[in-house]
């Protein structure tokens, strides 16, 4: 037979688990173990043409809370990547604070104006092989970030964009 002691340290333990569970808390320490977001500094916008906005949350993970929105067009600043999230701060308009936006919900433009376009190169180093290039002021899609270079899609190329050819502005140029 168990002491009242011992009961109460099973009945804790069994409520803490409980409400690690239930409230997500185990999902983003795991999230969070599992996940190691590059740190970067660029210019991005919102693609996503839901009138409600982008969701903003509080961690890498659709399980994760809605802390916000940002309206499509508005730029942010993408300051960490991890996998397929990108975490923002300053959005030019909507939310204000900091959180975490699914990539696919995030462009950037080429800049190359009076060029051929731009490079993409295979790792964010403009000594790493080139992959492919992209006409001057072309959206794309933003896939993640790594210190000052963005990793882009363009027609089906996946590759790295230097920071003199990213511009975050949708609706203006950056020139």
């Amino acid at each position: 037979m168990q002491n009242p002691t011992s009961k109460l340290i099973t009945g804790l333990v069994i409520t803490c688990t409980s409400v690690l569970c239930n409230t997500g808390i185990a999902d983003q320490i795991v999230l969070a173990k599992s996940k190691n977001p590059q740190k970067c500094d660029i210019l991005a916008y919102v693609t996503d043409q839901d009138p409600q906005g982008v969701n903003v949350r509080s961690g890498a993970s659709s399980k994760n809370k809605i802390i916000g929105t940002i309206p499509v067009n508005e730029t942010v600043n993408a300051i960490a990547s991890a996998d397929t999230w990108v975490k923002v701060t300053n959005a030019s308009g909507g939310f204000q604070g900091t959180g975490w936006v699914s990539s696919s919900m995030l462009g950037i433009a080429s800049r190359g104006y009076d060029t051929n376009g731009v490079n993409l190169y295979s790792n964010p180093n403009q000594k790493s092989r080139k992959v492919g290039q992209i006409p001057p002021i072309v959206n794309v899609k933003l896939l993640s970030c790594k210190g000052d270079w963005a990793q882009v899609e363009y027609k089906g190329i996946k590759g790295w964009l230097a920071r003199e050819d990213q511009c975050g502005a949708a609706l203006t140029t950056c020139s």
